[in-house]
């Protein structure tokens, strides 16, 4: 069991969770512009976190079952995010907003290092997804993908994982088919 697991397991038994959240295909949980404080656990659907630039959509982050996803600048800052998350199917989410899950980061060092480890892990992921978009070819950044998260590819719209990828969904299309 990885660190955000054993994390969750925690959250879970300690019922530190504040509501349940189900959002319907193509809503949105976090808007731009707007400030989110809050930790999400997807209990099941998919979301993605992504910015808008004067012509595109940039996904930054997919979620699935199973996954904390939070729109992190703004719950770090307590700013105002140009991050949108939205629903790609129907999902059901567990919410936590930054007080509750602070107070239960803080007050154990167990849970305090568990969440620094999974920082940490975060860190590393969009680190070596820079590297990628950076230096690798559609066909490496999608195989590289594969093996590190090849669940994700029965979870999400290959549309979004093209733009995850930063390729137009006819390369990806041509790269799985070859």
């Amino acid at each position: 069991m990885n660190a955000a697991q054993i994390l969750i397991e925690k959250m879970e038994n300690l019922g530190i969770w504040e509501r349940t959240l189900s959002v319907n295909r193509n809503e949105y949980v976090k808007e731009g512009n707007s400030i989110d404080s809050n930790i999400y656990f997807i209990v099941n659907g998919s979301l993605r976190i992504f910015v808008i630039d004067e012509t595109e959509e940039h996904t930054i982050r997919l979620g699935y079952r199973n996954n904390i996803i939070a729109a992190l600048d703004s719950f770090i800052t307590n700013r105002p995010s140009d991050l949108y998350i939205q629903a790609l199917k129907k999902t059901k989410l567990k919410v936590v907003g930054k007080e509750a899950f602070l107070h239960f980061i803080e007050n154990s060092p167990e849970n305090s290092s568990l969440w620094r480890t999974v920082l940490g892990e975060l860190i590393y992921q969009q680190m070596e997804r820079e590297r990628d978009i950076l230096t690798s070819s559609p066909d490496e950044r999608y195989r590289r993908v594969l093996e590190r998260s090849p669940q994700l590819f029965q979870e999400i719209p290959h549309k979004y994982i093209a733009s995850y990828l930063r390729m137009a969904p006819e390369t990806l299309s041509r790269i799985i088919k070859s």
